[in-house]
């Protein structure tokens, strides 16, 4: 059975999934064991507010609570599109979960887990870095700092310290993604050694025999190997020779120093050595084994070891360079001269000269022949980089180590190597014809002739070998090997060992080579006769030749002179031995020679025999001195290998011979030398050793006494100059030499306790003090070299003196030193040495603290004083950070009283320095710390008794003001960064404490009526105010992570400061008007804060303030209150702040409070609704200036404007105009713009009074009077109506002006240019193109649009050649949620929007009614200065007549009347009225027939006046009208209206339908004149064309002559009109006229009208768009569908927009008988009409799926219908019917006339577009 838990839900959770359960607070249950993981953890404030602290390490919590800020931030990130940091963030966050887990497993030691702490703190502070959080502020475990547990100071160095290295850190990704130079980078500046990792991964190259690859590091510039060879075997199967290190050839070079890194070029070199016969080709019966050069490989690493290029992975590429034979050169030369390479490499040359060629060579010829290696340079020792880079470097890694010692040597680093390197020989060929083959054979011997086995090493990866064969050169007289080997063998054998060399000739026949005997011997010893080791350098051996056995016997041949040199110095010649003559360097022997050089790096041995004589000094006592004075010229290397022994030998020399002084001072001079050394970098890690020496083997008890007597001596003759650097060197090396001298007193102590010598010395001490305070005393100019060593170095003996002398005294002692500087001398280094002894133990101690704070405070008062000139900033807050940091420890006994003591002294002037101090300053940020820490540690005590301690009332009320003005100064311009978190909350601590302490003083001092300050209180208020909305306090802001972190730790200090401003006004009492209307703001601004409660607290403020204004002003109101509010109210608001909670309770409690007031009950109410109301307004506005969609914002602008204009605040008024006139003017709404402006312009007069300032708002144009304004203004305005093609608007503006030039101010240089101005604008009226904007309608139904828009209709002016499509898209942009509607279903729940099209009512002046004004001007009122806008919708009433549908199809017109005229401040404005009409079949008839003879008359005027017109839209127009082919026409009419059964039906539109049938009488002359101007106007092209239109027009003129009547026109608009070029004229009968001429002229009684009439002979209406004509949209879009043109029923034509020569090239070109009308890019609307009515069939069949045609909004013929706005249903309709009603009859179009017309008139079709029902 499974366990059960009982377990009770503390959240509310809802299931998700299946497998989950949703729980309620409070629920209980049990579950099985093995479901639950239990955490440990401990519970905090149990109860609503609980914490819960898991009991996991602080780091682990650290990591989970970072993970998840992180994981809301990289979901953002995602969200926002930032790739990049994107996938920063989640490899850094992958890291850290793996780390997380590899710490929570529990399973790392303890030194590996340090090191990931290391590493993942290092990791969160980066990426906090990189995201913008908090910096987190760590001790040195990694452990997070608590601030409530650190001082100030600490915690600010902490911030320092932390910032730094996460900017290293930065710094140093950025160049390993630059791969910028290594040293740049951090750990490569704190490393001293490197080794470079190379990683062997193949060698190819066709030598069939086995071969050696010796590996080495190499500078080119200097010829020189930098290290020892790296070996590798290779077999001659292209294998290594160990299969086993297949795959595992590894090496690090080793020991690489800095100044190695830095050399300019360093070079990776491979020599190849072939293991076999003497030449490639030779058999069996040859010789074997042979070593011979073939080739080498060279790369240039520089690159790898500067750090530019860093990718262990990568595999390198080094060419392979054969050497060829001597021989083998000639013979190819010989052979084909003129086809050898110049570069083939002979293998006579000596090997760095063949280096330096290939390196030289900017190509190999290598035939894919090279080795492949990968390598990395690696930082750190071979330790350092085993641990480090384990994963590369193991304990099977080869290791190659530097011929040389690191920069650094390592106290534990024993190292004995000899590097041999065998240089070159010259052998003579004795009895031979060429030059012998010369082997070199090396082993390391003892005195006795014993060979050391494996001494030598050839390379590293191989054990030793006991001798070393070279290579063998073929026939060169002088071989150059330069071969380098490793002699490794025990200390201890070295003074006993010799290398002998033995020569002999190698024969490539194997039987001649057995018989082959060395001819040679030569040796050299590794130890000199008086002890020292071989010197480095090149040594020429001398070569003895003899008998072998001899050659063999060390005793022999160790007597005689090894090298040319000695044999020289001993004189040595052969005659004088006789035993040795079967062995002597011969005549001929002596043209032998060989040469070799040695490089000894031994910790042990020493070629140095002063030294040597300095440690055998016993045994040599005569030298002593000389050995002394020798030792400061030995190399350091060599003294640190033997510093214990030397310093032992040196206290040896003192104490020994005590009774010669000379020893002392030499010994004294010895031993400052051997410290001096130790500090060198090169040596520090020899510090350890020196202090285990001092206080483990040193044990000269009274060496105290000889050290100090010389020092005393030194420092008291220091004027004499001759002393002066060893002096210098003394000073430096003090803390050392007092080490010795403290260590020697404590030896003594300890073995003869105080009483042997009484106070000898403590005397010595004080007396050395004197002496140095008599050398500080000296003038400056002498020895200031000297004062500042002793500056810098006598502090660092305090804590080894205090051991064994009162500390008190002491710091009496370092007091009187401090105080014997004379002032403004050295004063940075006078600083420094305070700093010092501050930092040493002795200032822990309360007594010694006592004697030094004093002088302490006296020399940083000096510093920070007022008057000081040079104050060193730097080093005195460093000095101040020490005290005080030492002052909050809890561990150096009371501090009250110091504290007291720094406050007194040094606060004010700290502030004032602050205060002073440029906020780019390095050292403002210290101060700053300083401040902040002293405040922290003053007690409340304090504070009082600070106030008690100034003189005068006026000395308070100054330190309050340079207070809070600092104060305020700090908060509002941030010392630190803000990413400090911690540091800046500990500051805002300590200054709500502090600003709390002082409002106190405020209260007790300068409250009453006598001793109030106003100033003192407003900056009080004002500071308050700038703390609490200080950014870092804002706790909303943050994200809620960190507000938890932040209330739990400091709480929330805006409720603090609040509580206490609200408490501090109220005690104002009588003083509060002196603060109305000044506080306003400020008090605003806390009521701002988005925190109820101290919402609730402050807002009642207000109340008191109008309550106050009222009961104070004359006028009993609260003007001022008011007018202050509301201004700033708009800044606030518009800067961000408030919301609509605020607004509500604002509204609340000041209605609350004034209802309550006797006085303020109904003017409070209306201020309270007016602030309520601006604020909605206000914050619409801030909301949507954050929208992407211009026009929202300039709706909002537009509210506001106008609440201000209500309340006449110009000067906030003017500020929102100018706002809406720039986002006009962002959008190119050149015609809006001016009219914004216009609206500051009516602003002003036409007067001198000057402006005020508010008036002169932006753009400041520099004027004086409202005139000069006015007239600024008014040029601006008519430049935007100039851009936005609003000439008459512009006109009409320049007339006003004009005036003002002309009679007011005389400018009549600015008239004319404003007339010349003008005189264009009447031009551009008549010749530029201006195309006319649509107007549409939009309804915005739902919550989902913001509250100005909801469930409101509003008229929008579009752009110019802006469609609808376009428009439309334009409004789902701006709201991507709404829904477009498509039906005429009422608006739902959501955001539902409305989009049709709607025609402006032209609304023309009275001048220019019934005359003829050119169409251009005529133009301008069709779509400007119009407030009305009509919708018009077909819907069917009645049943369907299959006959005649016309007779059915009714109109329902909406009008719309805006608020405002068009153009205006705005693109749109709201539709205040909505008016709806029906319009009858039969009114629709005659409107189509009125607008049709309008068009036709509007062209024959035309071209009567302009005799230059295109002839083809007139020969359209005619032929859409008389062709026959058009079926229906005026046949619909007649079916519908002119029956008997409809004239019974509807007796009351008797009238109409005559008006109709003389409309239709009408047509027949104006078609008559068209036809005549058609026959003028003739082309040979268009004579068929013509004919047939007249013969046509006959019959049909006979039939309307015979129903309808015969109507003539007055001879005015038939006659020839004279020709006014570039005016397009109206005609002169407008519909009224022609509807009066249709009444009047009628010559013949009207036939009673039948159906049987009607069917006899064709009837056409003269409609070019028949009933429906009046609902197509008027559009024609460039390149638009047929289905899509729209009509326009106003005469758009655009022709008077061209010039007419243009249009007769265009037009012609375009149409000339196209045989697709679609084609058309640009038309007159006219010209569409006819194209379309050509379309109608005449009776409308229904054809499935056929095109639609788009009828004001409406898709007709289509099921996309969108409703007229608002919509509406009629009693005697049903949806279903209404639906079906609304569709218009389709229309056929035929889409497949391709070829040319045919000639008319044999066939029924249209001379454009055969139409006829069958075709379809």
């Amino acid at each position: 059975w499974a366990a059960w838990l009982p377990l009770d839900a503390i959240y509310n959770y809802n299931a998700s999934q299946d497998i989950e359960l949703s729980l309620q607070i409070g629920d209980r249950g049990i579950f099985p064991e093995t479901y639950i993981h239990l955490k440990e953890a401990t519970v905090e404030d149990r109860g609503q507010h609980e914490t819960v602290i898991p009991s996991e390490a602080p780091l682990v919590q650290e990591l989970t609570s970072t993970l998840r800020e992180w994981a809301v931030i990289w979901h953002k990130l995602y969200v926002n599109n930032k790739v990049t940091l994107f996938r920063q963030l989640q490899q850094m966050t992958y890291s850290l979960i793996e780390w997380r887990s590899q710490i929570l497993s529990g399973t790392l030691p303890k030194d590996e887990l340090a090191e990931l702490q290391k590493k993942v703190t290092a990791k969160i502070d980066h990426g906090n870095r990189m995201l913008g959080l908090d910096l987190v502020v760590r001790d040195d475990n990694g452990n997070i700092l608590d601030p409530d547990k650190t001082s100030t100071i600490a915690l600010f160095r902490a911030h320092e310290v932390a910032s730094q290295r996460i900017e290293e850190r930065i710094q140093e990704e950025k160049s390993i993604l630059q791969n910028l130079d290594l040293r740049g980078q951090s750990i490569f500046n704190t490393m001293h050694t490197y080794c470079l990792y190379i990683n062997f991964k193949n060698f190819v190259c066709n030598i069939g025999e086995d071969a050696e690859l010796l590996m080495a590091l190499y500078d080119p510039d200097q010829s020189r190997f930098i290290s020892e060879n790296y070996l590798i075997r290779w077999g001659s199967n292209g294998m290594p020779k160990e299969i086993e290190k297949l795959n595992n050839l590894q090496a690090v070079f080793t020991d690489l120093s800095s100044t190695d890194l830095i050399r300019p070029k360093i070079s990776l070199v491979c020599q190849i050595i072939r293991v076999g016969h003497m030449e490639l080709k030779e058999g069996k019966k040859h010789t074997c084994g042979l070593r011979r050069p073939f080739g080498v490989a060279v790369m240039d690493i520089t690159d790898i070891i500067h750090g530019k290029v860093d990718d262990e992975e990568k595999q390198h590429f080094i060419p392979f360079q054969q050497i060829a034979m001597e021989t083998y050169i000639r013979q190819r030369q010989l052979i084909m001269s003129p086809l050898i390479t110049s570069h083939v490499i002979g293998e006579n040359e000596p090997l760095t000269s063949v280096l330096n060629k290939v390196i030289a060579a900017k190509e190999v010829n290598h035939k894919g022949q090279g080795l492949w290696v990968s390598l990395k340079l690696l930082p750190g020792d071979l330790t350092q980089v085993q641990k480090d880079f384990s994963h590369l470097v193991d304990r099977s890694t080869a290791v190659a180590r530097k011929m040389g010692f690191p920069e650094i040597i390592l106290p534990g680093d024993v190292r004995n190597d000899i590097y041999v390197t065998l240089i070159h020989g010259e052998f003579d060929k004795g009895k031979k014809k060429t030059p012998k083959n010369v082997e070199v054979t090396m082993s390391v011997y003892d005195e006795d002739g014993t060979l050391l086995e494996k001494a030598i090493h050839p390379g590293a990866g191989y054990e030793g070998i006991s001798e070393y064969k070279s290579v063998v050169y073929y026939q060169v007289k002088q071989p150059c090997w330069y071969e380098t080997v490793k002699v490794s063998i025990a200390i201890e054998e070295v003074t006993r060992c010799h290398l002998r060399f033995t020569f002999r000739h190698r024969s490539s026949q194997e039987s001649r080579d057995k018989s082959e005997r060395a001819f040679g011997v030569a040796f050299v010893k590794l130890m000199n006769p008086d002890g020292t080791t071989l010197q480095d350098g090149r040594h020429n051996l001398v070569i003895y030749k003899g008998d072998n056995k001899k050659m063999e016997d060390a005793k022999f041949y160790l007597t005689l002179p090894s090298t040319k040199i000695e044999m020289e110095d001993k004189d040595f010649s052969p005659g004088k031995n006789i035993h040795l003559s079967n062995f002597t360097p011969t005549k001929e022997s002596t043209k032998d020679s060989f040469q070799i050089a040695t490089l000894i790096c031994s910790t042990k041995l020493t070629q140095n025999v002063d030294l040597l004589g300095l440690l055998n000094w016993r045994s040599n006592s005569q030298n002593i001195k000389h050995n002394l004075k020798k030792l400061m010229e030995v190399d350091g290397g060599e003294i640190v290998k033997f510093l214990q022994d030397t310093l032992d030998a040196l206290f040896n020399i003192m104490m020994e011979m005590s009774d010669n002084e000379t020893y002392d001072f030499l010994v004294f001079d010895a031993l400052v030398f051997i410290i001096s050394l130790i500090g060198d970098i090169k040596f520090q890690h020899f510090n350890p050793v020196l202090e285990t020496y001092i206080y483990k083997h040193f044990s000269a008890t009274l060496a105290y006494v000889k050290l100090t007597k010389v020092l005393n001596h030194y420092v008291g003759n220091a004027e004499d100059s001759s002393k002066t650097e060893l002096l210098f060197a003394a000073l430096k090396a003090l803390k050392y030499l007092f080490r010795f001298i403290v260590q020697s007193r404590v030896l003594y102590l300890r073995f003869y306790g105080q009483s042997e010598d009484g106070d000898e010395f403590n005397n010595a001490i004080r007396k050395l003090f004197l002496s140095f305070n008599t050398l500080m005393d000296r003038p400056l100019e002498e020895a200031v070299k000297i004062k500042g060593a002793a500056l810098k170095y006598l502090p660092n003996i305090i804590n080894d003196v205090k051991m064994v002398f009162d500390p008190v005294e002491l710091s009496v002692l370092f007091s009187k030193f401090i105080q014997s500087i004379p002032d403004n001398q050295l004063v940075r280094q006078k600083l420094n040495c305070m700093t010092k002894i501050v930092e040493s133990n002795l200032f822990h101690q309360t007594e010694c603290r006592d004697a030094l704070l004093p002088l302490l405070i006296d020399q940083l008062s000096g510093q920070l004083d007022d008057n000081s000139s040079k104050p060193d900033h730097e080093a005195s807050s460093q000095l101040l950070s020490n005290i005080l940091e030492v002052l909050d420890r809890k561990d150096v006994g009371p501090t009250s009283v110091h504290i007291q003591l720094i406050m007194e002294r040094l606060l004010r002037r700290i502030n004032r320095t602050v205060i002073g101090m440029s906020r780019q300053s390095p050292h403002i940020g210290s101060f700053v710390a300083c401040m902040t820490a002293i405040l922290r540690q003053m007690e409340d005590f304090h504070y009082n008794h600070y106030i008690s301690t100034f003189k005068t009332r006026q000395d308070i009320i100054d330190f309050l003001m340079e207070t809070f003005i600092m104060f305020k100064d700090l908060i509002g311009k941030n010392v630190y960064p803000p990413d400090w978190m911690v540091m800046n909350m500990m500051q805002n601590r300590v200054f709500l404490r502090s600003i709390n302490l002082f409002s106190e003083v405020l209260t007790k001092f300068f409250m009453d009526h006598s001793s109030f300050e106003l100033q003192l209180w407003n900056n009080y208020f004002h500071l308050a105010v700038a703390f609490l909305t200080h950014e870092s306090l804002q706790l909303e802001t943050f994200s809620q992570a960190k507000r938890l972190k932040m209330e739990k730790k400091y709480g929330d200090m805006r409720k603090e400061i609040g509580f206490r401003i609200r408490d501090m006004w109220y005690n104002l009492g009588p003083h509060k008007i002196k603060f109305i209307p000044s506080m306003v703001g400020p008090i605003l601004e806390v009521t701002l804060t988005p925190e109820t409660e101290l919402r609730k607290a402050t807002i009642p403020i207000f109340f008191d303030m109008m309550q106050c204004e009222f009961n104070f002003s004359g006028n009993h109101n609260f003007q001022m209150f008011e007018n202050e509010l509301i201004t700033k109210l708009d800044q606030e608001v518009e800067g961000g702040r408030g919301d609509e909670q605020y607004k509500v309770l604002l509204e609340k409690l000041l209605l609350e409070h004034c209802r309550k007031h006797k006085y303020l009950a109904s003017s409070g109410e209306v201020f309270a609704l007016l602030v309520s109301s601006l604020l909605e307004n206000l914050l619409d506005y801030r909301t949507i200036m954050h929208d992407e969609s211009k026009e929202n914002r300039m709706s909002c602008t537009v509210n506001v404007l106008n609440f201000y204009k209500e309340k006449k605040r110009e000067d906030i008024y003017i500020r929102y105009l100018y706002k809406l006139r720039d986002l006009h003017r962002d959008c190119e709404n050149y015609t809006e713009a001016a009219y914004t402006l216009l609206l500051h312009a009516e602003l002003l007069q036409w007067s001198d009074k000057p402006c005020v300032p508010h008036l002169l708002q932006r753009d400041s144009y520099q004027v004086y009077s409202q005139q000069e304004l006015k007239e600024k203004l008014y040029q601006e305005i008519i430049s935007y109506f100039d851009k936005g093609k609003m000439w008459e608007k512009a006109i009409k503006l320049s007339k006003e002006l004009a005036e003002t030039y002309e009679s007011k101010v005389f400018d009549y240089e600015g008239l004319g240019n404003l007339l010349k101005k003008r005189a264009s604008f009447y031009e551009n009226i008549i010749k530029a193109m201006r195309p006319q904007p649509e107007y549409f309608a939009v309804g915005y139904y739902g919550q989902g649009f913001p509250s100005f828009l909801r469930n409101k209709i509003f008229i929008y002016r579009g752009k110019e050649y802006e469609r609808r499509e376009d428009f439309n898209l334009k409004l789902l942009t701006q709201f991507p949620n709404a829904e477009k509607m498509t039906s005429t279903t009422p608006p739902g729940e959501a955001s539902d929007m409305q989009c049709f099209t709607v025609k402006p009512v032209m609304n023309l002046p009275p001048n220019y009614k019934d005359k003829p004004v050119p169409e251009q001007i005529l133009n301008y009122y069709r779509a400007n200065e119009v407030q009305q806008f009509q919708y018009s919708r077909p819907f069917r009433k009645g049943e369907k007549d299959p006959d005649n549908e016309f007779a059915t199809l009714w109109i329902e017109r909406t009008t719309y009347t805006t608020a405002y005229t068009f153009p205006g401040i705005l693109k749109w404005f709201e539709a205040k009225q909505i008016t709806t009409e029906e319009i009858s079949p039969l009114e629709n008839a005659i409107e189509t027939m009125e607008l049709t003879n309008e068009k036709i008359s509007n062209s024959v005027q035309q071209h009567a006046w302009d005799r230059s017109l295109s002839l083809h839209p007139l020969s359209m127009l005619l032929n859409g009208i008389v062709d026959p082919a058009v079926m229906g026409g005026y046949s619909n009419y007649e079916k519908a209206f002119f029956t008997e059964k409809y004239q019974q039906e509807h007796p009351e539109d008797q009238d109409k339908i005559e008006l109709l049938k003389r409309l239709i009488a009408l047509q027949m002359p104006l078609l008559g004149e068209g036809i005549r101007i058609h026959g003028e106007k003739l082309t040979e092209q268009l004579k068929p064309l013509h004919d047939r239109l007249t013969t046509c027009f006959r019959e049909l003129r006979e039939k309307v002559e015979k129903l309808y009547g015969v109507i003539t026109l007055p001879p005015t608009l038939t006659e020839r009109k004279q020709s006014r070029t570039g005016s397009v004229v109206l005609p002169y009968i407008m519909s009224s006229t022609l509807r009066r001429l249709s009444v009047t002229s009628v010559a013949s009684s009207v036939v009673s009208t039948s159906s049987t009439s009607s069917d006899s002979a064709p009837s056409r209406p003269g409609s070019d768009g028949s009933i429906l004509e009046p609902l197509l949209e008027r559009r024609a879009s460039s390149g638009a569908k047929v289905e899509d043109v729209a009509l326009r029923d106003d005469n758009d034509n655009r022709i008077g927009k061209f010039k007419r020569k243009d249009w007769n090239i265009s037009k012609s070109q375009v149409i000339a008988w196209a045989p697709n009308l679609l084609v058309l890019n640009t038309s007159p609307s006219a010209f569409m009409s006819v194209m379309l009515f050509s379309l109608f069939d005449h009776q409308f069949p229904s054809f499935p799926g056929s095109p639609t045609l788009q009828v004001d909004g409406l898709m007709v013929g289509g099921a996309k219908v969108p409703p007229p706005p608002p919509p509406k249903s009629k009693p005697y309709e049903s949806s279903s019917q209404r639906n079906s009603a609304e569709v218009a009859p389709p229309l056929p179009i035929r889409r497949e006339a391709k070829g040319p017309p045919p000639p008319p008139p044999k066939a029924r079709k249209s001379g454009i577009l055969s139409l006829e029902p069958g075709s379809q």
